[in-house]
């Protein structure tokens, strides 16, 4: 898939003249792009067993810690659609870097929130930081790796940063909470930010290039998004009946409607609609929308389990989470290989079937079962998602374009970002509103369920072989 995307994303376009420039295999370049990847993917995770204690430190209810948590994905995914056009324009040296200074500061005034308010807020800063800083990321390697072999092995390597994130951010989390504090969860990046900002500054400056920005695009999406997630936030907390509640979802749909007005007649829209022409594009885009929802949300669900139910630490916590990611890596390779063999809808529909036992597994929790148990559970639906990820990507590209993987890759990383961020607020809705923890939770994995079985069907009436749209 990145390989694909490099190959053919605008941004890897505009690099690719500047490679002439930077030493060929560059380990520097590698380096601050595998450290931002890094701390981009843990920002995501690292939070959410840290919730109970923020929520102890500095006030706020469930809603309050669903902001802390969808306050960074929210913006990571409205803005990541621009952010390329946005390196392009300024050169994804000059984007990287900026970007990673602004995520360090947003770190060190989450760090220093003296109320849950400020702690929000520079969450959304970090989120447009990680926005600015994902393609950056990409094209600086294509730009350090003009060869396309070794090209392919650093990108294999940039992916280890992320994949050791997702896996680390839970234990990390609960570690750091459980020793020295809930805020040093967001120290630890000031460190790392350093040092690829001091590998960063012996990476040559990358080639600026005129990109067209949607800016109205833009805009809409993020109040569309940012409206929505409100409302469902704060109408579970509250209740739906609220004028406020009301009046948000009424802006997020008439966001929504401009924003599609917006693209279907703009001359350079973020989000060309003729992508979903094609339904192996619409679909895949609702499988990672529901994978996301059902990872994320069940993270965030069984943290608060198993501190506010269980009574466990932070660290102990973050424990039970080692047994659900200790072999995404594995399954990986695992999902690529069968999608070689068979196609890549055996490895997709088998991932979600497993997911959803997983889920279905998991409503069987009461408030007695045993920890251990508990995190055994929860290990397929980590594995479905390893093994559905890449073979729905190997099959969206080869569904477009080549001139439009970059773009397809984009989508579906919106989309994927947008499912986890609805879904800890729609769960976290369920769970103030229902009678018990358990009956919001069970509800929780319930629909999560539910949704990969429809998405599992829906990539099981997919052809074959995907269909080539028409690039309008």
């Amino acid at each position: 898939m990145l390989k694909s995307l490099l190959k053919s994303s605008p941004t890897a376009g505009v690099v690719a003249a500047g490679t002439q420039r930077s030493r060929d295999g560059s380990p520097v370049v590698l380096g601050a792009a595998l450290l931002g990847f890094f701390l981009i993917s843990l920002d995501a995770l690292i939070v959410t067993v840290a919730l109970p204690d923020i929520g102890r430190s500095l006030g706020g209810g469930m809603s309050g810690l669903q902001w802390v948590v969808d306050g960074y994905t929210l913006m990571f995914a409205a803005l990541m659609l621009s952010a390329g056009a946005l390196s392009d324009r300024i050169g994804a040296r000059r984007a990287f870097g900026g970007g990673l200074v602004l995520f360090a500061l947003a770190s060190a005034a989450c760090g220093f929130a003296p109320g849950l308010g400020m702690l929000v807020a520079a969450r959304l800063v970090q989120g447009a930081a990680a926005a600015v800083m994902m393609p950056a990321s990409l094209a600086l390697v294509r730009q350090g790796f003009p060869d396309q072999a070794k090209r392919a092995r650093a990108i294999a390597v940039w992916t280890v940063g992320g994949a050791v994130a997702v896996a680390a951010g839970p234990v990390l989390g609960g570690a750091l909470t459980a020793t020295v504090g809930w805020r040093w969860i967001f120290f630890v990046n000031l460190p790392a930010g350093l040092l690829a900002l001091a590998l960063l500054a012996r990476v040559p400056a990358s080639p600026r290039l005129p990109a067209r920005l949607d800016v109205v695009g833009q805009v809409t999406a993020v109040a569309a998004m940012g409206a929505l997630t409100y409302g469902v936030i704060e109408g579970g907390d509250e209740g739906f009946g609220r004028p406020l509640v009301m009046a948000s979802l009424l802006v997020a749909a008439a966001a929504a409607v401009a924003f599609l007005t917006v693209q279907a007649r703009g001359s350079h829209p973020m989000l060309p609609l003729p992508l979903f022409r094609s339904r192996v594009v619409a679909v895949s885009l609702v499988v990672g929308f529901m994978l996301n929802a059902a990872y994320y949300g069940g993270v965030f669900i069984f943290s608060l389990y198993l501190q506010q139910e269980r009574g466990q630490s932070a660290l102990q916590a973050g424990l039970m989470f080692i047994p659900m990611t200790a072999l995404v890596a594995v399954v990986n390779l695992a999902s690529a290989r069968l999608a070689a063999r068979f196609g890549p809808r055996v490895p997709m529909v088998a991932g979600q079937l497993i997911g959803t036992a997983g889920l279905g597994a998991l409503l069987t929790v009461g408030p007695h079962t045993h920890v251990w148990t508990v995190a055994v559970l929860m290990v397929p639906v980590g594995l479905g998602g390893a093994l559905t990820v890449p073979a729905l990507t190997a099959m969206l590209l080869d569904a477009v374009p080549a001139e439009r993987a970059g773009t397809a890759s984009a989508v579906l990383n919106t989309g994927r970002q947008v499912g986890g961020a609805i879904a800890v607020a729609v769960f976290g809705a369920l769970l103030a509103g229902a009678d018990t923890f358990l009956a919001g939770m069970r509800w929780s994995m319930l629909i999560a369920a539910a949704g990969l079985v429809l998405t599992a069907a829906a990539t099981l009436a997919l052809p074959r072989g995907g269909h080539q749209i028409i690039d309008a």
